[in-house]
């Protein structure tokens, strides 16, 4: 005779019980959506080991804001939200310190990427990447959502408090930029 093996728990059994405090179902939240966020952060900011920080910031924050999530959308695409208004607010305050740092010297800067070149067969990836990370803060958290992600207008404009039609904007705007950039 077999024991008797206990179902997983569904994904909304694991979110109440992570909501009420358990730290093993919010590790099983965790490990489920933490691939997802940092591809997302990595495509917003464009540099590994600061999208590992803001992962981690994104998870911690949603740990102390569960509390608060309602269920009215998905927990992912809460989280996608929660990360991206990070992000965009890492963004803002990283825009507020360059304005006191002193820049690179030119040749100083050629020479610190001629430096790092990656190799001829993955410049065009690569490239495509850096352009992303070179768009505007809004028309890159739009572009990446709805182009990379998947998103819809409608569920990019609920994730980012803006209006439907400032998201077609934005994405056509990243759209836009990104030909004139890869030209």
């Amino acid at each position: 005779m077999r024991p008797a093996v206990s179902p997983e728990p569904s994904q909304d059994q694991t979110l109440q019980a992570a909501r009420a405090g358990d730290r093993d179902a919010f590790e099983t939240l965790y490990r489920a959506h933490v691939g997802r966020i940092y591809a997302l952060c990595l495509r917003l900011v464009a540099d590994p080991e600061q999208a590992e920080t803001l992962t981690q910031d994104a998870f911690v924050q949603a740990w102390r804001k569960l509390p608060q999530f309602r269920g009215d959308s998905a927990f992912g695409t809460w989280l996608y939200r929660l990360t991206t208004n990070l992000v965009l607010d890492w963004q803002r305050a990283r825009t507020r310190r360059r304005r006191w740092e002193q820049p690179l010297d030119p040749i100083e800067q050629e020479a610190a990427l001629q430096a790092t070149a990656p190799p001829a067969r993955v410049v065009d990836r690569l490239e495509l990447e850096q352009a992303i990370g070179e768009l505007p803060d809004g028309a890159r958290a739009v572009f990446v959502l709805q182009e990379v992600e998947g998103y819809s207008v409608k569920e990019i404009a609920g994730m980012l408090e803006i209006a439907e039609g400032t998201v077609k904007a934005q994405n056509f705007r990243a759209r836009r930029l990104l030909r004139e950039r890869l030209r």
